[in-house]
């Protein structure tokens, strides 16, 4: 729990890489998770969902990034790129940590393309706080 509330306060005083980048609507609902758990996708998506009904007109986006050694798993987790599918066309962008991949000697140009890579999701985390981003680490 103490390492959570040091990577939301860490989170809230940095910024964001290829996320930032995007346009987003600062009038809207916007909503960023990082995960250091692929087994994650299936609730954030279904939360995405609901935040989407919820919010009607006022629900922005929705961000996902993976961080940390669950990365190794995206590549061999075959029910994970079929959420990651899913998830994709209920509008949920999802990202994974350029920085966790070179850990881990993972090779970007191997991750699917349903999934976008992100040079550092701790710092487009931040960046996307700034933003006003919505945001939780789980």
């Amino acid at each position: 729990m103490k390492n959570i509330s040091i990577i939301t306060i860490l989170l809230i005083l940095f910024g964001i890489g290829s996320p930032q980048a995007q346009t987003v609507n600062p009038e809207k609902n916007n909503y960023l998770v990082l995960s250091k758990n692929i087994q994650q996708l299936k609730p954030v998506m279904l939360t995405a969902v609901e935040l989407a009904k919820q919010d009607g007109n006022n629900y922005g986006e929705f961000y996902l990034i993976f961080c940390g050694k669950t990365v190794q798993g995206i590549l061999k987790d075959g029910e994970f790129l079929r959420l990651a599918k899913q998830a994709k066309e209920k509008n949920l962008k999802i990202f994974v940590c350029g920085l966790s991949l070179k850990k881990f000697g993972i090779d970007p140009k191997d991750i699917s393309e349903i999934i976008e890579v992100t040079e550092n999701g701790i710092l487009d985390g931040f960046q996307l706080t700034k933003k006003g981003f919505i945001t939780l680490t789980i």
